[in-house]
């Protein structure tokens, strides 16, 4: 990537996902009804909305989850490593978050409140189905009784995702709105940048 086609505009999105990524870091703090209080979806969604191009709208939003999930992994969550770089099944949660960028890609061609909603709640399902899916093939149960366990286990968990998914958007979406309006560079050009 050259540094002609990283503009300001880009440089802004990625530090805006680059600060949330951060954020995400304490969402796995002991913070009672917070914890997994997850930015992970709004990543996923506003770089789908507003980075142009075929590999942009993955890759930024994908390299900041996958160095967040870096330094969890050898920090808070270094017993689940068994090994590996980052925990069992962590391509399942990454086949999850490339799908929500396509969701995204796909509801948020225009930047509107109820498509933002539709995205979200569209978000918060795919996560919820393939996470569910991937940690059942991981444990090597995967059964449709035990999958609809899963799924209603793992309902608080994805009310929060939900939550985070919706808080870190309105977030995200909202800075950079204003920030859009405020200074015109910002503004997407008429080619694919």
């Amino acid at each position: 990537m050259s540094v002609a086609t990283f503009s300001p505009r880009n440089a802004v999105l990625l530090l805006i996902i680059v600060v949330v990524a951060a954020l995400r870091l304490l969402s796995f703090m002991d913070l009672g009804p917070l914890t997994y209080f997850t930015p992970v979806g709004a990543m996923a969604l506003f770089g789908a909305a507003y980075f142009r191009g075929n590999v942009k709208p993955y890759l930024f939003p994908l390299l900041t989850l996958f160095i967040s999930d870096l330094v969890l992994s050898y920090t808070l969550f270094a017993e689940y490593r068994n090994g590996s770089i980052l925990y069992a099944g962590w391509y399942w949660t990454y086949l999850a978050f490339a799908l929500m960028t396509i969701s995204g890609k796909l509801i948020l061609k225009t930047v509107t409140i109820p498509r933002l909603v539709a995205s979200i709640v569209t978000a918060t399902l795919i996560h919820w189905l393939i996470s569910d899916i991937g940690a059942c093939v991981v444990e090597n149960k995967f059964t449709f009784p035990y999958y609809f366990g899963r799924l209603i286990t793992a309902l608080p968990y994805e009310l929060r995702f939900l939550g985070g998914t919706a808080f870190f958007s309105a977030i995200m979406f909202g800075i950079f709105e204003l920030v859009q309006r405020r200074y015109t560079a910002l503004k997407p050009a008429k080619a694919s940048n």
